[in-house]
């Protein structure tokens, strides 16, 4: 049923039929529990992404969570239930199979990886460290086993999860030694599109979570051998941070070339979409937006640049993140509130750096740009409480010598 027509109907009819057949084989014996399983998975694998109820989800996690009691050690079991709870309103309920997934199976990399789903979504920054470097470790040594002289794939999404984790930390020492390791991935045992996220995130996260503009607008696309053109998206990442870069430095014409290869991406991912249910087509659109509204910013255009932020803000709300990423680049909601924040308006910042946070929790710059905002709009407590919440963010990093932690320290410090 998945692969019948292939070439003459789309990907979601055909995974939704998969899906109707597994859950007759399902209904007709309860005690195929693989039966039971792989229905889960096709739930959460054709879930509406736009769906706010994730009913699908619920519904997976429910017959998951039956099937945990009865086979414990079923590593499929685990895995599901991080990726059914892969969101911010459920992710508190994955904990348990989080902790109990690398037990599992402690020599797979991706096992040892997937509880940092859990741990991202909740702000757990020592915790999502710990399982990626555990997975990239274990992911070398099976790479230098079976394809000697190539990079793992398992090991550069790993790499991702940790350059998000320690710049959250502000950990920069150990952001560019993931950073280095990444740069130099060339050749691959899998040339996937985990692989290609990584290359091109990483080094915008880099750039961008540590605001230096400059670095940004000079990056340029990975040079690795791979597909790219199957992985369009990832390429938007590069473009995205030149376009982000360029407007924060004043550099209309680069930012405005990169805002175009931005739009012609987004048409290609609209006239041929990747199979699947995520809309990558909307994600680069977000992203395009975001940075159209810096360069409106830059040029002076104000009423415009707070329209398409908030534009980019909303469409990435409804997109949400595909389950490769640990998240944006830069979260949009986020880059609203900095926006908000640069025209004085602290208060309505607030709103949207703590709307963010919500999404995206424990956030360096978030927690910053919203401590900042409280303590400029006058709510003094609320800026005590999240000033805290930065330092103890940082606490086990060293809590890194940067303006903003010397702000926040000058602030909580005792009168």
């Amino acid at each position: 049923l998945f692969y019948r027509d292939s070439d003459q109907v789309d990907h979601r009819t055909r995974a939704a039929a998969y899906r109707r057949a597994l859950e007759e084989m399902a209904r007709r014996d309860p005690n195929d529990h693989e039966a039971s399983i792989f229905f889960a998975l096709m739930l959460i694998g054709t879930a509406p992404p736009t769906d706010p109820t994730l009913a699908n989800q619920k519904r997976a996690a429910e017959i998951l969570n039956g099937m945990l009691d009865k086979e414990p050690q079923h590593p499929g079991v685990a895995h599901y239930l991080i990726h059914a709870f892969d969101y911010p309103a459920l992710a508190p309920m994955a904990l348990p199979a989080a902790r109990s997934y690398a037990k599992i199976a402690p020599s797979s990399p991706h096992a040892l990886h997937m509880p940092s789903h859990i741990f991202t979504r909740l702000g757990l920054w020592g915790e999502s460290i710990d399982s990626n470097l555990a997975s990239a470790e274990s992911a070398r040594r099976i790479v230098a086993r079976n394809h000697p002289g190539a990079v793992s794939f398992d090991a550069l999404h790993a790499l991702d999860y940790l350059e998000y984790a320690y710049l959250q930390m502000g950990d920069e020492a150990r952001a560019k030694h993931v950073l280095d390791e990444a740069a130099v991935a060339r050749t691959f045992d899998e040339p996937n599109f985990a692989a290609g996220y990584a290359l091109a995130a990483i080094p915008a996260r880099f750039a961008l979570e540590r605001r230096k503009w400059s670095d940004a607008a000079r990056l340029e696309v990975s040079s690795a051998k791979l597909p790219w053109e199957s992985f369009r998206y990832a390429t938007a990442i590069t473009y995205f941070a030149r376009a982000l870069g360029s407007a924060r430095i004043s550099q209309p014409e680069p930012a405005r070339a990169a805002i175009a290869q931005l739009a012609a991406l987004q048409e290609g991912l609209v006239k041929n979409p990747i199979p699947g249910p995520y809309d990558w087509g909307s994600h680069v659109e977000s992203m395009r937006k975001a940075a159209a509204s810096w360069l409106a910013y830059s040029g002076g255009r104000k009423e415009d640049a707070l329209d398409l932020a908030r534009a980019a803000a909303d469409l990435d709300d409804k997109t949400g993140k595909h389950p490769v990423t640990p998240g944006s680049v830069l979260p949009p909601r986020e880059l609203l509130g900095d926006m908000l924040r640069e025209m004085g308006r602290n208060a309505d910042a607030l709103v949207e750096y703590e709307a963010s946070l919500r999404t995206a929790p424990n956030r360096f710059n978030g927690l910053y740009g919203a401590a900042r905002s409280a303590e400029l709009s006058g709510n003094l407590a609320k800026a005590r409480e999240l000033y805290g919440k930065l330092l103890a963010n940082c606490a086990t990093s060293g809590v890194p010598d940067r303006e903003e932690i010397r702000q926040a320290r000058a602030f909580t410090k005792p009168s």
